[in-house]
């Protein structure tokens, strides 16, 4: 019995308000408690300035921040951001993250190399966390007076965690509200893991890969513009960044590598990230060739396709797609 009194006694407790709740502090109460000195947290939902008192972190209520124990965002005079270049004001989903987030990164991916945690750290506030910031405080992501060309509304997570609140019109106790915040910040939770983890077992370590093709792209090409990539991976951002790292911003004009099957493949790269528009193309009389037709027009063996935009092909050899990434750059 004193046992089970001392760890009762031992255990933190998360606080959070009670009644209709938003993606903030559902995703706020996840992220902290995948921390192993939160994990086994009591979560409590309430308003009582009692309760916050008693308990060991207040996150979205309480009209007080201070990086310690409590974490709000609603009270006069608050303009916290998160700094780095971002300015818009936090919410409590920010504020949890601007103090644990590298933490939580490297719990849930096993990263520990300070680098590559920063690096994260940055992406993913820019990615995922700010939007519920802005999307708390009432922050739109383009100027009103832009039409938009369909509704997307309804299948953001906010709107997702707004529909899991009760309805306005049907009886609803606070047990109502817990439980279905309980789905919430599942809803939330899982998402963000979903992500942060693909960012740390998936994106990440494809950025050495491109580093040292960038490195050797000389021992393939004397112009420096044709890129081999080991193995295939997501390379189109960390390109940009080694390039910008570099001062060799724009050189890269193709990237090659084996696909899944073997075969191999020839990319052009965007002149941005954001833009389909390509540094430079594949031929234009190539376009939309295949096959030995492909072949026999490009003077090329084992060629499979050219894309009729021209922004990537395909060949059976290493040496097939090379001599087409060539062909691109004389062109």
């Amino acid at each position: 019995m004193e046992s089970n009194k001392r760890i009762k006694l031992d255990m933190k407790q998360v606080c959070t308000h009670s009644g209709s709740f938003h993606a903030d502090e559902s995703l706020a109460v996840y992220m902290l408690r995948l921390l192993p000195q939160w994990k086994d947290s009591k979560l409590v939902r309430s308003r009582d300035p009692a309760v916050w008192e008693e308990s060991d972190i207040v996150i979205d209520v309480g009209g007080k921040y201070d990086g310690v124990k409590f974490f709000d965002h609603h009270q006069r005079g608050f303009e916290e951001v998160f700094g780095q270049g971002f300015v818009t004001k936090l919410s409590s989903a920010g504020l949890i993250y601007k103090h644990f987030g590298k933490e939580i990164i490297s719990e849930i991916t096993g990263v520990t190399d300070t680098k590559d945690l920063d690096l994260l750290y940055k992406k993913v506030y820019g990615e995922f966390i700010e939007l519920l910031d802005a999307n708390d405080n009432g922050i739109n992501n383009y100027d009103a007076s832009v039409e938009p060309k369909f509704k997307d509304k309804c299948i953001t997570l906010p709107r997702l965690v707004s529909q899991l609140n009760p309805r306005w019109n049907e009886s609803s106790t606070d047990a109502d509200f817990d439980r279905q915040f309980g789905l919430s910040s599942e809803l939330m939770g899982t998402s963000f893991v979903n992500y942060v983890v693909g960012l740390g077992k998936g994106w990440l370590p494809a950025k050495s890969i491109v580093s040292d093709a960038f490195d050797a792209r000389f021992e393939i090409d004397p112009s420096g513009e044709i890129l081999e990539l080991s193995q295939f991976c997501p390379w189109k951002e960390h390109l940009y960044h080694v390039e910008k790292n570099n001062n060799k911003e724009g050189q890269t004009k193709f990237v090659i590598f084996a696909d899944s099957s073997g075969k191999y493949r020839v990319a052009t790269v965007s002149i941005t990230s954001t833009l389909f528009e390509f540094r430079k193309g594949l031929p234009e009389r190539l376009r939309g060739l295949r096959d030995e037709e492909l072949s026999k027009e490009s003077g090329i063996e084992q060629c499979i396709f050219v894309h009729a935009s021209g922004f990537i092909g395909g060949t059976h050899t290493r040496e097939g797609a090379l001599a087409l990434a060539k062909l691109g750059l004389a062109e």
